[in-house]
C-alpha cells in the first residue's frame, strides 16, 4: 500500500547529499529514492539487524543495542522488517533518536504493512524512509540482496541481534564483512536456532557483545561518542526467572534444573505469566518476555 506523507526526493551521485559510503559498494545505486530528511544518512549511523520471526531474546536484544545507540546520538539503520528491524527502529525512536529504514520496495511504499507505524514515526522524528528501487515498485525477492548490502554499506558497524544461519541477516553480516565494516554479534544459547548465526559470527571473528555495558564501550570507541542516558535490566531475579534469562526450558526441565517440584515451577510459571514476566512458546518451553529482560519490573524477587 502507498505510505501517505511528501517530501519525497532521489539523490544522484553527483548529489552532494549523496551517502558517500554507499559508494563503497561494488555497484553503488545510480539513484537513491527517498522520503524524510536526507540529512539523516549524513551523521553517524549504526545498523541493527535480526531475524523476522524473533524469539522475546532476540527483540529484547534489538530494542537495547537500538536505545544504546540512540543515547549515543548515532542514527539507528535497519530493514523496516517484522522483528528485529522493527523492534529496533521503535526502540530508537523512544529514546529520541533518528532511524532510517531501507526498503526493498520502493519508498513511497509501506511493506511489510505491519510496519507503518514504524514509517511514519520514522519520517515523523526527522529519520527517512530511502529504497534502490523506483517509486511505486512493489516487493520482488531479488530486491533484497541488493537492500541488504546497502544496509551493511550505511554504517561503520552492523549489530547482529538474532540471526539463524540461512537467513536474511546473515547475508547482510557477509555483506558488512566484505565491506570492511565491523560486526557485532549477541550470543544466545547454543540450542536455539535463532542463534546459530550469531554465535558462528562469533567463532568467525565478529565482536562479541555480551551485555549493555559492552556495546555502550564499544560504541564509544568506534564512534568516539558518549552516551548521555544509562539503563538496563535490574538484578534480583528469581530462580525460575534466572533459569530463563539463561535459556527457554520447559516446566519439567526447570524443575529438575532447579532441584524443585513440578507442582512448584508451575506455580511460579502461572504467577509470572499473569503478571506479564514470562510467556509460553508454541513449543512449551517458557521463555522471558521483553519487559523482564529489559528490567521494565525491576525484576521478579519471588
Amino acid at each position: 500500500m502507498s505510505a501517505a506523507g511528501e517530501g519525497r526526493w532521489e539523490l544522484g551521485r553527483d548529489d552532494a547529499r549523496y551517502p558517500a559510503a554507499l559508494l563503497d559498494l561494488e555497484r553503488p545505486p545510480e539513484v537513491l529514492y527517498g522520503r524524510g530528511d536526507p540529512e539523516a544518512l549524513a551523521g553517524p549511523c549504526v545498523s541493527v539487524v535480526g531475524a523476522r520471526r524473533a524469539t522475546p531474546y532476540g527483540l529484547a536484544v534489538a530494542e537495547m543495542a537500538a536505545r544504546v545507540a540512540a543515547e549515543c546520538g548515532v542514527t539507528v539503520v535497519s530493514g523496516g522488517a517484522m522483528g528485529c528491524d522493527r523492534a529496533a527502529g521503535l526502540a530508537a525512536l523512544r529514546a529520541r533518536g533518528r532511524t532510517v529504514v531501507v526498503s526493498g520496495c520502493g519508498a513511497d511504499l509501506t511493506y511489510p504493512a505491519a510496519s507503518a507505524d514504524l514509517f511514519d514515526a520514522a519520517l515523523a522524528a526527522g529519520g527517512a524512509v530511502v529504497s534502490l528501487e523506483r517509486w511505486g515498485q512493489g516487493p520482488r525477492r531479488w530486491a533484497f540482496p541488493k537492500r541488504n548490502a546497502v544496509i551493511a554499506a550505511l554504517s561503520e558497524v552492523l549489530v547482529v541481534t538474532e540471526a539463524g544461519l540461512r537467513s536474511g541477516t546473515m547475508s547482510t553480516a557477509e555483506a558488512a564483512a566484505a565491506l570492511g565494516r565491523t560486526v557485532y554479534a549477541v550470543p544466545g544459547s547454543i540450542f536455539s536456532p535463532g542463534s546459530a548465526g550469531t554465535n558462528l559470527l562469533i567463532a568467525e571473528g565478529a565482536r562479541v557483545i555480551p551485555d549493555e555495558r559492552a556495546l555502550e564501550v564499544s560504541l564509544a570507541l568506534d564512534y568516539g561518542v558518549a552516551r548521555f542516558a544509562t539503563g538496563g535490566r535490574e538484578g534480583g531475579e528469581g530462580p525460575v526467572a534466572a533459569a530463563l534469562i539463561a535459556s527457554p526450558a520447559r516446566p519439567d526441565e526447570l524443575a529438575e534444573r532447579l532441584n524443585e517440584s513440578v507442582l512448584t515451577v508451575l506455580r511460579t510459571l502461572s504467577d509470572y505469566e499473569a503478571r506479564g514476566i514470562v510467556e509460553r512458546l508454541p513449543d512449551g518451553r517458557y521463555s522471558p518476555t521483553r519487559a523482564l529482560l529489559l528490567g521494565h519490573n525491576g525484576g521478579p524477587r519471588t
